[in-house]
Parts: C-alpha cells; structure tokens; sequence
C-alpha cells in the first residue's frame, strides 16, 4: 500500500508539472495567427501512416533512417508497457495487462526485443555525436546548449532501455515458474540465465524493484525535460505530420485581404467578401505575426539538418539554413511569448524575429525549390515562413534587393517585369517575315 500511495504522489507531482508545461506553451499558441482549416481528415490520416508511422521519409538516409525508424517502431511499442507500470503503480496489480493473453505475448515480447535494439541504435547515436565529426551535427543554431540537449536525452534514453532489460531479467528469474508469469522475454531470458543464474531470491526482488523504479523515475523526468528540449517532437511531430499543408509543395499562400481589395477595385460586383476594416500588418515581422502551424512547425523541428543538407542556397555558401529558421522562430516565441502574455501586445523589447535573429541575407538566399520541406522527415514547411517575413520586408519596410525592386516597379508601372512601355512590347516582332 505505501508503494501505491508514494507512486501517486510521484505519478500526480508528474504530471502536474507536465499541465503546467502544455499549458505554458498553449498559451504561446494562442498568441499565433490561424493558418488554415484542418479539413480533409482521411487524407490527413493516410499522411499520417506513410510519413509517421511509415517513417517513409526518413528511409532516404538509409542507415541513420533504419536506425531512427527502429527507435520509433521500439517507442511505440515499449509504451504500451510503460502504461501498464503506471496502472500497476497505482491499482497495486501484478502485469495488469497480461489479461490480454495473446496479444499480451506478442507486446511484451516486440518490446523486449526493441530494448536491445533501441539500446544499440543510441550507442550508435551516441558515438556519431561524440566521436565522429559529422557536418550535419554543426551549424551556427546548433549551440552548445543544443549539442548537450541531445546527448542528455540519448543518454536518458540509453538508461531507460537498460533498466527496462534490468527489469525484465529480474521478473524471468524471479516469476518464470510461477502460475502468475506474464508474457514473453526471448531476450531477457537468455540475459537472465547468463547473468542472475544463482542470485538469492531476496537480492533478486531488490534488482527488480531497483530497475523497476529507476524505470519509471525516468519516464517521468524524461516527459518533463521534453517540453524544454529540442527532442519535444516526441510529442508534437505525429501532430504535425497530421496537420501538414496539403496543397502542392511551392504553392504560395494566399493573401487573401489584399486580393480580396484587389479583386474590389477591378470589379467591385464579383469580389466575394468586403476587404477587412484594417489590416494589423502584412507578412511576418515577430514571434506574434507566425500563424499556428508556423509555431507548431518549429517546436517539431528535431535539428537533424537533413534541411539544412539538401538546401542549394546553403551548399553553394549562402547564410541561409532552413533548419535555423526553425530554431530561431522557436527561440523568439521563448522569449517574445512571456512578454506578450505579462504585458500585453505593445510589450516591446527593441528586437524583432527579422534582423535580430534572421536576417534579410539569408530570407533573400532562399530559391523557393522547396528542397527542404520535401526532404524533412516530419513534413515541417520551411519556405512558407520565409516567404511571409520577405512579404514583410517588402509591404512594410520597401526593402527588397534591387534586381526585385526593378522588377517589382516594372510590373506596376508597365503590367510587365521588363523596362518598356506596354506600346514597345511587339517593336521585336517588326524585323520578322512573318507576322506574329
């Protein structure tokens, strides 16, 4: 009864801390923009399974991607036990799950499995980061705070799959030949009989509850650590491949207050609504002016610079990378967001998302090929937000390199890119033999 009664506290000190993380960053949602409306739930679903739980995407890097893929397929199955801890944790039940019979056998088996598997996969994660100079891992976004944020959950994830194993041998070796045996470990009996043959029962139930609450201890940290982490994608990208863009890759957003005045100007009768009263501004210039899924978009963004990697712009030396769009959008919501909520909309800090963290260098070095948003594993769309702060750039402060600024000035006074009046634009055709 006093392990029930000191695992509901620790279960209810979790979580609400966990409340108070979601609410936190739910507030900062509240102060984005609306994006779209999410519609189309069975093509969303079909998204869903292919890119999430299919890790389709992830496939293109073949060695890292099997390995991630493994990590993710052995998450979502070693959870299922993780539930079980907790209903065992608070109803005092012995394998509360195993009621399931078969299908029990077939979990608790896959997960056994998967902790060896997972175990290895972060070794192998671990030494790419520590001991191997891969240039994916670098960049200026990366900080030092970022590099020990990974290396801290990779080894929170190497302690939880060790413990879990720990657990697993102590149960077979405790429980195997009694009625109440739950489940299958073709792992953990082999480690079992290599390591715990000929423990007393009394030291065994110790490295069982020892493994056990180590286990669970972790579970709980880790949650708690995630939503101040780069790794929060754990919770939020299925969402987000849930809610990607289903539009073609490069179609551009709409402005839809200013061709809806547009479309009242030209034709007054066939425009559909009346423009809006007054519009706040136009693109984005701050943390506030980003729409839902624009935030939404970089609290997933796991930094693994696959982005960053196919970005022409980047390879040929540019300052831009797509993956520091994403890390500093974030970064500004951390900090723009408390200000905002403390003291309101005309809370002002004399920084801005654009110039203070990104700047106008690397939104123009940005071709729009969309190389990115293809080859990110959890659809995030890179392009969209640039393409909003260069609008910014342009409607608000008139600032845009010269070449666009010609073209731009071309097209309003001339109804075409080029410098010539719209009655010059057949004098090429004069000199032909034959008539165009």
């Amino acid at each position: 009864m006093m392990k029930q009664i000191i695992f509901a506290a620790i279960l209810l000190l979790t979580l609400i801390i966990l409340g108070y993380s979601f609410y936190r960053i739910y507030r900062f949602f509240k102060l984005t923009r609306p994006a779209f409306k999410i519609k189309d739930h069975a093509q969303r679903f079909n998204e869903l399974m292919r890119v999430a739980f299919g890790q389709s995407k992830i496939f293109r890097w073949p060695f890292t991607g099997l390995m991630h893929a493994l990590v993710f397929w052995g998450f979502l199955v070693i959870t299922i036990g993780s539930v079980e801890m907790v209903i065992d944790g608070v109803a005092g039940t012995h394998r509360a799950l195993g009621v399931l019979g078969a299908v029990y056998n077939v979990i608790i088996g896959s997960g056994d499995v998967f902790a060896v598997i997972v175990l290895l996969a972060i070794l192998i994660f671990l030494g790419r980061r520590l001991v191997m100079n891969i240039n994916r891992f670098n960049g200026i976004e990366l900080r030092k705070k970022s590099k020990q944020d990974a290396i801290l959950a990779l080894t929170l994830i190497f302690l939880l799959m060790v413990s879990l194993l720990g657990m697993n041998m102590a149960y077979v070796a405790l429980y195997e030949s009694k009625v109440w045996f739950e489940g299958v470990y073709p792992v953990s009996r082999w480690f079992s009989d290599l390591f715990l043959d000929g423990i007393p029962y009394d030291q065994l139930l110790i490295v069982h509850e020892v493994n056990w609450w180590t286990h669970i201890l972790l579970i709980f940290i880790f949650a708690n650590v995630l939503p101040y982490s780069k790794h929060f994608h754990v919770f939020t990208s299925l969402p987000n491949v849930y809610l990607s863009r289903l539009t073609p890759v490069g179609k551009m957003n709409t402005m839809e207050d200013v061709k809806t005045e547009v479309e009242m100007m030209m034709n007054p009768e066939a425009a559909q609504e009346p423009p809006a009263e007054e519009l706040a501004s136009f693109g984005v210039s701050d943390a506030e002016h980003i729409t839902w899924k624009n935030y939404l978009d970089s609290l997933s963004c796991t930094q693994c610079g696959r982005c960053t990697s196919v970005c022409p712009a980047n390879q040929t030396g540019k300052k831009l990378s797509p993956r520091k769009i994403m890390v500093d959008t974030r970064a500004r919501m951390k900090e723009r967001g408390p200000q905002l909520l403390d003291h309101g909309k005309n809370a002002d800090d004399k920084k801005m998302l654009i110039e203070d963290f990104i700047t106008a260098e690397e939104l123009w070095a940005c071709t729009t090929c969309n190389a990115c948003v293809i080859e990110c594993p959890i659809n995030i769309n890179q392009p969209e937000l640039i393409l909003e702060m260069r609008r910014y750039l342009v409607l608000e402060q008139a600032k845009a390199p010269g070449e666009l600024s010609t073209m731009l000035t071309n097209i309003e006074n001339n109804g075409a890119p080029w410098q010539y009046s719209p009655e010059d634009r057949m004098k090429w055709s004069e000199e032909l033999f034959m008539n165009v």
